[in-house]
């Protein structure tokens, strides 16, 4: 197991790199999506039309804030669970989505998809959301305010933990 602190966008060497187990720290810009928001995204595509923000090259991650107290960015910025997302999943690789955050296992067709497209699937530490949002220095919603905190955002962060759990090797901590 190794460590990195990494500046997003990823790169294809910064993926290749990373090894299950890995331990991240994430810098830049990430997008938040979760159930609902990926039910739309992928409604979205089916229309033929274009998804709110330029997914190729770029890392999800499966949150839906609690609100920001005053003078806070974000409220609690802990991960759901990413197998809600596994039926959207292996289209939104296709399209270019370079990293997932989330929690917990993922479906087999998930990790052949991490695998084919060279993508990246991290965890955080659910149950640490107050810690976590200390990292998100910026939070702006991008896309379907109408789904409150399941909105699509887009945040920066910095040294945001994470753990390398399906990397583009082949390998998973499961």
């Amino acid at each position: 197991m190794a460590e990195y602190h990494i500046n997003l966008p990823l790169t294809k060497e910064d993926i290749s790199l990373l090894e299950a187990g890995d331990f991240v720290y994430l810098s830049g810009t990430l997008y938040t999506a979760r159930d609902a928001a990926h039910k739309r995204m992928t409604e979205t595509l089916e229309k033929g039309e274009k998804l709110p923000f330029d997914i190729n090259g770029e890392t999800i991650y499966y949150l839906g804030p609690s609100p920001a107290r005053p003078g806070q960015v974000i409220g609690s910025a802990g991960p759901t669970t990413s197998s809600r997302m596994d039926k959207y999943t292996p289209r939104l690789l296709e399209l270019g989505l370079k990293g997932m955050i989330g929690k917990g296992r993922r479906n087999e067709e998930v990790k052949a998809a991490i695998n084919k497209n060279k993508a990246v699937y991290f965890a955080a530490v659910g149950g640490a959301g107050a810690l976590l949002s200390k990292c998100i220095k910026e939070s702006t919603v991008i896309a379907y305010e109408d789904l409150g905190t399941e909105a699509v955002r887009k945040l920066r962060v910095e040294d945001l933990p994470v753990i390398v759990v399906t990397d583009c090797h082949k390998n998973s901590v499961y």
